[in-house]
């Protein structure tokens, strides 16, 4: 079911949990299906002691994405025209992330209606892992 402005508030949020207890399979599966193979994030010892990490952790993008299950999730599939965010802190094995969409703006632009959103995901610590923005298209 699409979302309808007339529905919509300004400070209207969604949130959703969107991954219990990150698994290094979880990680090491996200590698194999981006080809991102960074031993950052598929190889402890090179994480540990060539890098200096406490242990491998989570691609950012792998991190981008859940948060973007969420959106979809609420705005449905095929309304966003726009999204990006900027990694704040990293994904470790274990974490458990919550991502929030906030409307910060509802507006008519070249015939079609758009909700602007404020995207936050936060890991079980309440610390911000990702922020940024989204534009979806929604019903009037």
């Amino acid at each position: 079911m699409a979302l309808r402005a007339s529905d919509l508030r300004i400070g209207d949020s969604h949130e959703e949990v969107v991954v219990h207890n990150l698994s290094r399979t979880q990680i090491v599966q996200y590698a194999g299906a981006s080809g991102d193979y960074n031993p950052v994030h598929t190889d402890e010892v090179f994480a540990t002691k060539v890098a200096g990490y406490p242990t491998v952790f989570a691609h950012g993008m792998l991190t981008m994405g859940l948060s973007g299950k969420m959106l979809t999730n609420w705005v449905g599939d095929g309304r966003l025209t726009k999204y990006g965010v900027r990694f704040v802190s990293q994904v470790w094995p274990g974490d458990t992330l919550t991502s929030r969409a906030t409307i910060q703006e509802i507006r008519e632009e070249n015939g079609e209606r758009l909700v602007d959103l404020e995207i936050t995901t936060e890991n079980q610590d309440g610390r911000a892992v990702v922020q940024g923005s989204a534009t979806a298209r929604i019903d009037a």
